[in-house]
């Protein structure tokens, strides 16, 4: 019985051990297929990550020529629709376009003159059209129109002209100090009875005619003479006759200043400050010299008319020629 044990435990023992050898064999086995898969797993990794970044870049080339295809399509879409825009469409649009000009023109010049020859010329381009959907438009052009033209706005070009021609006479107004002498005008009105005369003496053959006229000539001229070292005049200012003649050189040249600082004024459109330029101006004409003179009065009635109209006007916008434009546009 112990034999037999001890061969049944050899037995035992030698398919265990058959057993055990042939597990480690599998397992050996198996962990080298693991490894195997485990590098083929990698490489398909490896190879699936190069796909993802081929396909990345293909994507992100496909979304920018999607996105230009976009863009020309909106453009060609836009195209067509200028293409496809009616004749009245093209013209409203230029009319806006010029009137939106124009406003930007007027608004640089200060002068209405550039918006109304564009009202002007829309209007009369739209009546060559004679279309019932453009009535409208007309109506609002001459409202607009109306509207510029009575505004009042200031033209600084004759402004500066008249400025211009002040300047000019300054150095030939009289003072009240030094009062011009009018020789001129006594001869010629001395010339006068003898130029009237003229005919009465070819008529006359008397000498004691002829004697008599030029005796009553010589006799005036003296008394004008002798009336010419005389003048009475009023002063308002007593201060304007105490002006030197070294000084008058000086009060024409201080006139002179103020009108070109009004001119500069006027012309940089600050209308306070010519203002302000012109009182000084005329207070001087009115103060130190003569208000008899033609010349004193014509340089003072231009700096009075400078000063009443150099005023800051704004340009009325044509609100309704653009609303008028804008709704038949939107009604097409």
């Amino acid at each position: 019985m112990l034999t037999a044990l001890a061969t049944a435990a050899l037995v035992l023992a030698w398919n265990t051990q058959q057993r055990v050898k042939s597990l480690d064999a599998e397992l050996v086995k198996r962990q080298q297929d693991s490894g195997s898969q485990a590098t083929e797993a990698r490489t398909l990794a490896r190879a699936a990550e190069a796909t993802a970044r081929e396909s990345s870049a293909r994507l992100a080339l496909l979304e920018a020529r999607v996105a230009e295809t976009s863009m020309q399509r909106t453009q060609i879409e836009e195209l067509i629709q200028s293409l496809a825009r009616s004749r009245d469409e093209n013209v409203l649009a230029d009319v806006d376009s010029a009137i939106r000009v124009a406003m930007q023109q007027a608004a640089i010049t200060g002068s209405a003159d550039p918006l109304v020859l564009t009202l002007r010329q829309a209007d009369e381009r739209l009546a060559r059209f004679n279309q019932p959907r453009l009535e409208r438009v007309r109506r609002a052009l001459a409202k607009d129109l109306d509207q510029v033209r009575s505004a009042g706005i200031t033209d600084l070009t004759v402004l500066t002209i008249r400025l211009d021609e002040v300047i000019r006479l300054v150095d030939e107004l009289p003072l009240l100090a030094a009062p011009e002498r009018r020789t001129g005008e006594r001869a010629a009105r001395s010339d006068a009875p003898a130029a009237a005369a003229a005919p009465v003496k070819a008529a006359s053959a008397a000498w004691h005619e002829v004697w008599g006229q030029k005796w009553g000539q010589g006799t005036d001229r003296v008394w004008q003479e002798v009336r010419s070292l005389i003048r009475v005049t009023r002063i308002e200012r007593p201060e304007a006759m105490l002006v030197a003649p070294e000084q008058a050189f000086f009060l024409r040249e201080n006139v002179k200043l103020r009108l070109l600082n009004a001119r500069l004024a006027l012309l940089s459109r600050q209308f306070d400050t010519a203002q302000s330029d012109l009182r000084d101006a005329q207070g001087a004409l009115d103060r130190y010299f003569d208000r008899s003179s033609k010349r004193v009065q014509t340089a003072s009635d231009l700096v009075h008319q400078v000063a009443t109209q150099a005023r800051q006007v704004s340009v009325p916008r044509p609100d309704a020629t653009l609303a008028a434009i804008a709704t038949a546009s939107a009604g097409r």
